[in-house]
């Protein structure tokens, strides 16, 4: 589908490049970091390329699962106006790997040893044909409940450990009249906490049967209708407003105290941070109850396309840049993920990201680090949409029953795959 796209005619689109004319001292970045926070860690890597004498041409497409970004980046490749780089996800890389359009950073790589320093997860999605096509930037994890500590304190709270617990903790929230759960209602994000609770009801082997291996018998079991039981329950202690609400919004009450916990990725942290927030202090994370030991990650990867000779110096700049050791501390610790390479010291992480660093290496070492479906990595992009359309019908009663459910999950990665 998507080598059919590029090859056909190219979509009208505003965001319109001229290869020919661009000047070799420009990076052209396609991204959906659009929040405070995220523009924030992007600002880092702007300084860093900025000292080499690089201008920035900013490329940004509001929408926090990437799927606006994507769509205008398909119409730019289809049209041959390559930027230099666009933030994707893994499967996604990969695709544009196979159309051909992808540059080559594998000299690069090579002379600064990226096939040491970046875990093999990565590489599974950053390399395509022995060739580096993409720079990863860092490793997110999903699976965090964030926390704020003021209402915590007020209502008696502690770590919920388990998904009772976990309840528990919602019903005193409720019962205090805050808010409990922080949610926007869009599918990636409701994708993304169903993440969470498959492998907190299942476990991990269930999770990576179920959402990586796309096995048919997990996939319509007896735990996959009580992880749909248990998307249920929570869904009961959103605000009545969640629906299209974007992710750093609801972040932003956790933040002001409307609600106690949002379940999100890692990047929520970052809203902390430019809200000047410390952890332990302003707010606390934990995992995902039931699911501490593991690790469902996704990472932010910058595809390098196959622009010009005259503009492979700044994308050579650019890939450099993105993968030192000082660039993914700086970035890192003002995105609220942790570094793609493993030899980056933890030493200027804040509590959480110390905890991020050590839950990675446990998980990686341990065999417990999990794509996830919901953010591009657990298995294609058809597949992720058709999984992330279920969700999101059942959480807004489209799809009444989680034995429906399960048969309309069942259904659509089969006719995605």
């Amino acid at each position: 589908m998507l080598r059919k796209l590029l090859i056909g005619t190219a979509l009208a689109t505003s965001f319109a490049f001229s290869a020919h004319a661009a000047d070799v001292k420009e990076v052209q970045m396609l991204h959906w970091w659009t929040s405070g926070g995220e523009a924030a860690a992007l600002n880092v890597l702007k300084q860093d390329l900025a000292k080499e004498g690089y201008a920035w041409k900013d490329v940004p497409v509001a929408g926090g699962g990437g799927d606006a970004a994507m769509t205008a980046l398909k119409a730019m490749v289809a049209a041959g106006n390559y930027p230099t780089a666009s933030q994707m996800l893994g499967y996604t890389v990969l695709d544009y790997a196979a159309a051909g359009v992808m540059g080559d950073l594998t000299e690069t790589a090579k002379k600064e040893g990226w096939d040491k320093s970046v875990p093999a997860a990565l590489q599974k999605f950053s390399v395509y044909d022995g060739k580096w096509v993409a720079a990863p930037v860092n490793v997110h994890s999903v699976n965090w409940l964030w926390i704020n500590k003021a209402v915590m304190d007020k209502i008696g709270g502690t770590e919920p450990k388990t998904l009772d617990d976990f309840v528990a903790l919602l019903d005193k929230a409720k019962a205090a009249g805050v808010t409990p759960l922080a949610l926007g209602g869009q599918n990636w994000q409701e994708a993304t906490m169903f993440d969470s609770v498959v492998l907190s009801t299942g476990g991990p082997e269930f999770y990576k049967k179920a959402m990586n291996d796309l096995d048919e018998a997990s996939l319509k079991s007896d735990t996959m209708k009580k992880s749909f039981d248990n998307l249920a329950k929570l869904v009961t202690y959103v605000d009545p407003n969640f629906s299209g609400r974007d992710w750093n919004l609801a972040t932003a009450m956790v933040i002001k105290g409307d609600a106690l916990v949002q379940v999100m990725g890692d990047w929520a942290k970052g809203e902390f941070h430019a809200a000047n927030k410390t952890p332990g202090t302003d707010f606390l994370c934990y995992r995902f109850p039931g699911t501490d030991g593991s690790v469902i990650y996704n990472s932010d990867m910058f595809g390098m396309f196959n622009v010009p000779d005259d503009r492979k110096a700044a994308q050579v700049a650019l890939a450099t840049a993105t993968l030192s050791k000082s660039f993914q501390s700086a970035f890192n610790v003002v995105k609220g993920s942790v570094p793609a390479r493993t030899d980056v010291p933890d030493t200027d992480f804040d509590a959480c990201g110390k905890k991020g660093i050590a839950d990675l290496k446990k998980a990686n070492d341990g065999g417990t680090l999990f794509g996830s479906l919901a953010q591009g990595y657990g298995a294609p992009p058809a597949v992720a949409n058709a999984y992330k359309d279920v969700v999101s019908k059942f959480v807004h009663g489209q799809i009444k029953t989680s034995d429906e459910a399960v048969t309309e999950l069942v259904k659509a990665i089969d006719d995605a795959k």
